[in-house]
């Protein structure tokens, strides 16, 4: 059995520089690529936000509603680093928090916060005020902290190591783009995302 911490903190000792996730959007020409420590940061100010600022706990349960983006990845991994289930898009379950995009951003699902995405380059907030009920990512994530200390991290399984540059344009949050994603940070893999136009 192995966790995300574990095995993302084993990836930042060996090859902390090498590119991990790079993203590029067929319909605005975007490119982002993060570093294994660019990656981890993230991951780590997403962890200190869901749990902090929306005050998750360990078996909460976490929806992305997000297309096809570098943010996918880091929210699987803040999601694995405090603990929190990721909702299975078949299911009915009610989630504590949605996670959506700038499609979104002015829907307010039943039961749980709302945390959404503007998904402009380098994650800014929206340049129009949201609903009350609606969080902005982009204005939330600056003030988190660097360093995220798991209290009870996600069991991923066993995880099959995996090498080489993965190119993909599954939406992060099913199921097998979650295990790629394991497998990657469990090797020295990194993951190439292709997603549509961003609005």
């Amino acid at each position: 059995m192995s966790n995300f911490p574990d095995l993302l903190a084993r990836r930042l000792r060996h090859d902390p520089g090498q590119p991990f996730v790079t993203y590029y959007d067929d319909g605005t020409g975007e490119r982002t690529e993060l570093s294994v420590t660019t990656y981890a940061n993230w991951v780590a100010k997403t962890a200190n936000l869901l749990v902090d600022e929306l005050m998750l706990n360990p078996g909460d349960v976490l929806a992305l509603r997000l297309p096809t983006h570098w943010l996918g990845p880091v929210f699987v991994g803040a999601a694995w680093s405090a603990g929190l289930r990721i909702a299975d898009g078949a299911s009915d379950e009610r989630p504590d928090v949605v996670v959506v995009g700038p499609d979104a951003r002015t829907q307010t699902p039943a039961g749980g916060e709302v945390l959404a995405c503007s998904l402009a380059p380098f994650a800014t907030r929206f340049a129009e005020q949201l609903p009350e009920d609606v969080h902005d990512f982009g204005l939330l994530w600056p003030g988190q902290g660097d360093v995220f200390v798991p209290v009870e991290a996600v069991e991923l399984g066993d995880a099959a190591p995996a090498p080489g540059r993965v190119l993909t344009d599954l939406d992060p949050a099913d199921e097998p783009a979650r295990e790629l994603l394991r497998d990657l940070v469990a090797g020295t893999g990194s993951l190439v995302l292709v997603g549509g136009t961003a609005t």
